[in-house]
This record gives C-alpha cells, sequence and structure tokens, in this order.
C-alpha cells in the first residue's frame, strides 16, 4: 500500500487487477519487490455472480505470490464471501478488507433510460461499525426494494450511516462515470458534492484503464478532481497482453 502526493491531491494506488494468465503485475515488470507498492481494494471474486469467476482461495494465492499486505473483497450487490474471505486471507497472513460494491439511486435522474442499471459504489468497512453498516445496507438493498426491481440502496439511507465507511466512486459502472459518459455533467458534479458531504476525506475518486472508451472519456473530468485538495484519486490498471499497447497517459 503506497500513498503520495501530487499538487494538492493526495493520491492512493491500488494497482493492478488479478489475471490468471499473468498475475496482478503490469508489463514490464518481471519480479516483485520485497514489498509491494499496491493493495488491491476494488476485487470481485465468484461470489459476484455473472461477473467474478476467481475462488477466493485462488485470490489468496494471487495475492500472497504478490506479497500484497492486505486485499478488498467487493463483490457486486452481496456479502455471502465475507465469512471465507475472512478466514481464508488470515490464514495466509494477508490483511482482510471487507467491502461491497453496491448500486446507488441518487434520485436525481427523471429518465432512468438513461441508466440501464443502477451506478455502482464500492464500500469498504474500515471498523467493526462500517462492516455493521454495511450487512444493514447490504441487507436493506434487498429487503426494501420493490419486487421488480434489482437490489440497490437509496442515497439517504448513507445518511447518518457512514462512520467507518471508506468509498470509491466505483470507476466506469460508478455513478460519476455513468453521468459523465451519458453528458450529464452537472450530475455528476452533484453527486460528487453529496458523496464529498456524506464521506468527506474517506471518498475516492477511482480512475480504471482498460482500454475502454468511456474510460477515456471520462478520465479528464475525474482527473480534475486533483485540483480540489479536498477529493483524492484512487487509480487501477489492468495488465495488458503483450500484443496490446497500454493507454497513452492523460
Amino acid at each position: 500500500m503506497v500513498t503520495g502526493r501530487e499538487s494538492q491531491l493526495p493520491f492512493y494506488s491500488c494497482a493492478t487487477s488479478f489475471s490468471e494468465s499473468e498475475g496482478a503485475w503490469p508489463r514490464g515488470h518481471h519480479s516483485m519487490p520485497a514489498e509491494s507498492a499496491f493493495v488491491h481494494l476494488h476485487v470481485h471474486s465468484s461470489y459476484s455472480l455473472l461477473e467474478g469467476a476467481l475462488t477466493i482461495t485462488r485470490l489468496a494465492e494471487l495475492a500472497k505470490n504478490d506479497r500484497q499486505p492486505a486485499l478488498a473483497l467487493t463483490d457486486t450487490d452481496n456479502m455471502f464471501g465475507a465469512l471465507e474471505f475472512s478466514e481464508k486471507l488470515a490464514g495466509f497472513g494477508i490483511q482482510p478488507i471487507v467491502g461491497c460494491t453496491m448500486a446507488v439511486d441518487f434520485g436525481d435522474l427523471e429518465n432512468r433510460n438513461i441508466e440501464h442499471v443502477w451506478p455502482h459504489l464500492v464500500l469498504l468497512a474500515a471498523d467493526e461499525s462500517g462492516y455493521r453498516s454495511l450487512m444493514r445496507l447490504c441487507s436493506r438493498a434487498y429487503l426494501d426494494t420493490g419486487a421488480q426491481e434489482r437490489p440497490h440502496i437509496n442515497i439517504s439511507w448513507l445518511d447518518e450511516a457512514t462512520d467507518g465507511l471508506i468509498a470509491l466512486s466505483g470507476g466506469p459502472n460508478g455513478p460519476l462515470d455513468f453521468a459523465i459518459i451519458a453528458g450529464q455533467h452537472p450530475v455528476a458534479l452533484s453527486r460528487c458534492q453529496v458523496l464529498q458531504r456524506l464521506f468527506g476525506d474517506r471518498l475516492y475518486i477511482e480512475l480504471q484503464r482498460h482500454g475502454m472508451a468511456g474510460e477515456r472519456l471520462a478520465e479528464p473530468q475525474l482527473a480534475d478532481a486533483r485540483h480540489d485538495p479536498g477529493r483524492d484519486r484512487a487509480a487501477r490498471r489492468l495488465p495488458l497482453p503483450d500484443d496490446q499497447k497500454p493507454p497513452d497517459p492523460p
């Protein structure tokens, strides 16, 4: 885990995503340092139905091979793997960080067709209070949602419920990226202000690079957060096959 400072912006890197073929180290790196420079804070396991493929045991093995001191589990709309994850990682000598990627209704769009699915926010439990909040929010996402709707939380539920929680803006499927890509820039700004009010200095703007057009469109505006001393960034990059070039830096 590495933190640094770029201009006025504290920068937090959670590194590459896991890849069965190449491991977690990006192309060009042939060995790991004595202490890993990365901690993954946005990771999906096979408990992310129709999204993740890696078992928790395999995630633990990859993190151990990379000498990562900690690892987060942020499956989509559920915490089914939290107990197994905590026990397995402890057995590997790795600090488990329990989280969840949650669909959020900001209640700010009259026409929901602009978003085919609810945008997703990544929440991480920093302590026991945050863990209990995550459990309550996950339960409400299923119990307090209409029968015809996919599980999600309302942004108002986070009022008085963010103690002990750290938020990542969610990357390409997050509320900021969704609005920017749809051309709803005032909506993106409003959402960012809402999240900053709720989480303060525990909100991180998440940047991801998978070579997708939407990411390239959203990144310049997300990176502008560096000019605001009250906002942080989290960066995440996927390793690319040898026959692909990495995206040019902004």
